[in-house]
């Protein structure tokens, strides 16, 4: 019998270890069959779909399993290779495509997977078609169909740049010339008049998708760059490079003299930088530097920012002094933009690096951050590290307490109660986010206040009402 079934897309779409279900082959293939059976319900037409995928090994056979499927089902399919994230959804924006799948799974190792799909507008896939694409492979696996056969991956140190012969119907010509539509449109569209020239730049492309394509723009545009972690082996994506591990982009900024560096994650919808000091500037600093400079310019609609609940208080302080208002949101960049197209807001990110301007690009894209931090440094004659002032970070604590159940906090009172005396305490200068783990029987304690032993002694006592009340022993 087959278990009850589970969602397989996340916010992120569907991911996991590539091999293993939902991300075999015949999962895949099925997924692909769904996808276009369900388009071409709604279109009334046969759909067409555009891929990509990033550089890790299991990349091409997934994304060749999910095109056949689609191709069964009557679609036109072709791929981009390997292009960004939002480079996908660029393409099913502008070809225009009824539907752009990236084969990703954005910061995670090379062992994992996924698969994210597009709609035309650049958002992404609705929920209530995921939900049939997810009836229709349990169906499949009601059937009784053999689990398939995984292609043989790629073998480490084998060139990943192109499109696989036999992905798609379309030759790999093809392929780099919808990736240099891509390319075309960010240095002559988003970064229409910018000069780079004598700017050195120190580029960490983690190993992924932005391995050929960030060090293309940032040349083109006149910059001096220096790229490392710029060779994909199928393996290396992610590892001990990129945005979740800033040290030697740190260093080498500071030993070659840069003025800056950006850091990419393997599908390069997020970006982190440093500055020529060597320090890093996250999510939250660079929303600074571009919603003070929209702020000046009258481009900041409703003069408000959209972030998620982890950003750091200093940023809503900071946005504070200039009369903008921060709107927070869940965590996750479908949430930010969400709160985007309902209020209007022109920007909005995440701590994480995840930047979205909505009337640029519905899709967080490390590249288009990059263009507008640059422009904004270029126009104010100033280096990064002056742009970021006056947003200053609060210290923060997190404590995590492992919970037996989850019932609301407002409903226990003996949490409820000192949650609100720690509120009262921190008052307007520092602020608390209770939460629950998603994937984790944890309950999550952040504080932000102007004292770091302050905040220490106010969440060791809201941890320890939690663990009396809720904890698992």
């Amino acid at each position: 019998m087959i278990a009850p079934m589970k969602k397989l897309f996340g916010t992120d779409g569907m991911r996991g270890e590539a091999g293993r279900f939902p991300l075999d082959a015949a999962t895949v293939r099925t997924a692909g069959r769904s996808l276009a059976a369900r388009l071409a319900e709604k279109l009334g037409r046969a759909p067409r779909v555009v891929a990509g995928r990033d550089t890790r090994e299991s990349g091409a056979w997934i994304e060749r399993a999910l095109l056949e499927g689609a191709r069964e089902t009557g679609a036109r399919v072709e791929s981009a290779g390997v292009i960004t994230t939002p480079g996908v959804a660029y393409l099913a924006r502008t070809l225009p495509a009824d539907a752009g799948v990236v084969v990703s799974a954005s910061h995670n190792p090379f062992q994992d997977n996924g698969i994210k799909i597009f709609a035309p507008t650049g958002r992404k896939l609705d929920d209530a078609t995921e939900r049939l694409i997810e009836a229709d492979i349990y169906a499949e696996r009601e059937s009784g169909a053999s689990p398939g056969v995984i292609a043989e991956p790629q073998e480490a140190g084998e060139s990943v740049a192109e499109g696989d012969e036999g992905v798609t119907e379309e030759s790999a010509s093809r392929s780099s010339e919808l990736r240099a539509q891509y390319l075309n449109y960010l240095a002559e569209d988003v970064a229409a008049g910018l000069s780079l020239e004598g700017l050195r730049i120190v580029v960490d492309c983690a190993n992924g998708a932005a391995s050929e394509l960030a060090p293309a723009l940032l040349a083109r545009l006149g910059a001096r760059a220096t790229s490392i972690n710029d060779a994909p082996d199928g393996r290396n994506i992610n590892r001990d490079c990129g945005s979740l591990h800033m040290e030697e982009l740190q260093r080498r900024v500071v030993e070659e003299g840069a003025q800056l560096g950006v850091a990419y994650d393997g599908d390069a919808d997020r970006s982190l930088f440093v500055d020529a000091r060597g320090q890093l500037v996250d999510g939250d600093a660079t929303l600074w530097v571009l919603a003070k400079r929209m702020h000046e310019r009258g481009r900041l609609a409703g003069d408000c920012v959209v972030a998620t609940v982890m950003s750091n208080l200093g940023l809503e302080l900071a946005l504070r002094s200039l009369g903008v208002k921060l709107l927070r949101t869940d965590v996750g960049d479908k949430y930010v933009l969400e709160e985007l197209l309902r209020t209007g807001t022109a920007l909005g990110g995440e701590q994480s690096g995840h930047i979205i301007f909505p009337r640029t690009s519905l899709a967080g894209d490390g590249l288009i951050t990059t263009v507008n931090l640059l422009r904004a440094m270029r126009e104010a004659g100033r280096a990064l590290h002056e742009l970021t002032e006056g947003f200053t970070r609060l210290p923060q604590v997190l404590a995590n307490v492992r919970v037996r159940e989850k019932p609301p906090f407002e409903e226990v009172e003996e949490i409820e109660s000192r949650a609100r005396d720690v509120r009262a305490q921190l008052g307007e200068r520092g602020r608390l986010l209770l939460r629950y783990s998603g994937t984790e029987p944890l309950a999550r304690v952040m504080i932000e206040g102007q004292r770091q032993d302050e905040i220490e002694r106010l969440a060791e006592g809201l941890a320890g009402v939690i663990r009396r009340s809720l904890g698992a022993g």
